[in-house]
């Protein structure tokens, strides 16, 4: 079955789906943008599994491209998937990384059992990865890694970043 890639302008913490993606700092202890957003939304619940994972797995924080999956704590979603973007590079191809975060946060929601997901824009914040290209590897890795959810969804914060999405859709 196709994967069904829908576009949604507003807010990933309000998003009534089984599994949301955090754009998270390796610390995995909540920061600005989305996974400032998230923390706080999601409650103290989210805090105390990140901290358990620190203290257990990720005791010099989560890698880059990797994902890990936490309670959703107050969240309308049952999970919260962690991934850690990419920094932007004009020096160095650091695109696969960023497919990467798509591509195990997909397997982290498979392994919970979650059809439906919703990922914010990763890296285009602070990380400064451009929107277009942003927009390019985010969709080709979800068409080609999505299948068997029944949506996949980004969740863009601005007319910008929607406008830029939906054309590269």
């Amino acid at each position: 079955m196709p994967t069904h890639i829908t576009l949604v302008q507003g807010d990933i913490t309000e998003q009534d789906v089984e599994a949301v993606v955090n754009a998270a700092n390796s610390s995995l202890m909540g920061g600005g943008g989305v996974d400032g957003a998230i923390h706080r939304k999601g409650g103290p619940e989210i805090v105390a599994e990140c901290r358990r994972l620190r203290a257990e797995r990720y005791g010099s924080g989560l890698p880059t491209g990797a994902a890990v999956a936490t309670t959703a704590g107050r969240l309308t979603a049952r999970w919260v998937i962690h991934t850690v973007g990419p920094v932007w590079s004009g020096q160095e191809d650091r695109s696969e990384l960023l497919a990467s975060c798509h591509r195990e946060s997909l397997r982290a929601a498979r392994e919970l059992g979650a059809r439906t997901i919703a990922f914010p824009a990763i890296s285009t914040g602070v990380y400064r990865w451009p929107l277009d290209d942003a927009a390019r590897i985010a969709l080709r890795t979800l068409r080609a890694e999505g299948e068997g959810f029944a949506e996949v969804r980004l969740v863009l914060f601005g007319q910008r970043s929607y406008d830029t999405f939906r054309a590269a859709l």
